[in-house]
């Protein structure tokens, strides 16, 4: 027969029990958590992880200086600095890395098998993770779709430009995930009855010479893929196609408050949020196989008309009635 518990002895137990919990939630509300960032962009003034990424997480209750360390490391446009980048990461111990873009995830997948990586905006998520649904390996995130978007982005540019007959391509050659979004508009253009006129680059000698091309042969409109090293450049870009009074597409609406005439895609703020989600719960103990690769449910059209204007171009009533914002 088991011992039968006196009442001094229970109340005891039940303290006990209290205070342990006490010390187990205390103990984690101490640990510091270590979150890398790795980005083949350039490095922010602030040198600090996207403020749309810190804010999310903040709303999920982790405060940078408190509970929450962020390392960024920034390959300013240089691919082949990032596998070093990668191993300081892993060198100093994060218990996460998230990475912005396809690239950088990979990178750090081969320098680590155990740490996990939260990619946001990856054009070729199945060159990480080898399935959307069930991820191998450590790594899980977000695509920004931006492959099958670019003939929606042809398309839109189309519409606003119904005379065009020759549209420019400006990306980086380099990378196989731009190649890739350089080839679907290749073959939207086919269907629209449209002649490419690809001006890829790899390094940043090389807009000089996609300038004067442009300038020697005159496109009727311009698409520029973003990655690092565009991205990098972006501001001559919009500064170029506006002395030469080029139409031009972009994909994120960033530019396009910078001065750039449209884009269409994803919202930053929209995948960044998401991505905390997916940190916070490995950060819990969720495996990232666990969590499939997801792609934005809502895509935005952003129009600057101010810069149209300056162009001296008129945009269709249709496309104003469906951006989802107008610069003016």
């Amino acid at each position: 027969m088991l011992p039968v518990m006196n009442r001094r002895n229970f109340a005891s137990a039940v303290v006990g029990a209290v205070l342990g919990v006490a010390l187990s939630a205390k103990a984690q509300t101490d640990r510091v958590w270590r979150i890398g960032y790795l980005s083949a962009g350039p490095r922010p003034a602030d040198g600090a992880p996207p403020p749309e990424l810190r804010e999310a997480l903040r709303e999920l209750g982790y405060v940078d200086g408190q509970n929450v360390t962020y390392i960024g490391r920034w390959a300013e446009a240089k691919g082949d600095r990032l596998p070093a980048l990668a191993s300081e990461l892993v060198a100093m111990k994060v218990d996460l890395v998230v990475t912005l873009g396809g690239w950088p995830a990979r990178v750090v997948k081969e320098a680590t098998s155990t740490i996990p990586v939260v990619f946001v905006g990856a054009a070729d998520p199945e060159g990480v993770v080898g399935s959307l649904a069930r991820p191998i390996g450590n790594a899980t995130g977000f695509t920004d779709n931006a492959t099958a978007l670019s003939a929606k982005r042809l398309q839109i540019l189309k519409e606003f430009v119904p005379s065009a007959s020759r549209i420019a391509v400006l990306w980086n050659a380099q990378d196989r995930a731009m190649t890739l979004r350089y080839q679907e508009i290749e073959r939207a253009a086919r269907v629209l009855g449209v002649t490419v006129q690809p001006l890829g680059v790899r390094e940043p000698d090389d807009f000089e010479r996609a300038f004067a091309t442009i300038e020697r042969d005159r496109p009727d409109a311009l698409i520029m893929v973003t990655d690092a090293l565009t991205n990098l450049n972006r501001k001559q870009v919009v500064d170029f196609v506006a002395t030469q009074r080029v139409p031009a597409m972009y994909e994120f609406s960033s530019v396009v408050g910078e001065g750039g005439l449209m884009s269409y895609g994803p919202s930053d703020e929209d995948m960044y949020r998401h991505a905390a989600g997916y940190v916070d719960k490995i950060l819990h103990g969720t495996k990232p196989s666990e969590l499939p690769v997801e792609q934005p449910t809502r895509y935005y059209l952003v129009v600057n008309l101010k810069t149209a204007r300056t162009l001296g171009l008129t945009i269709p009533q249709s496309l104003l009635l469906r951006a989802d914002e107008v610069i003016e």
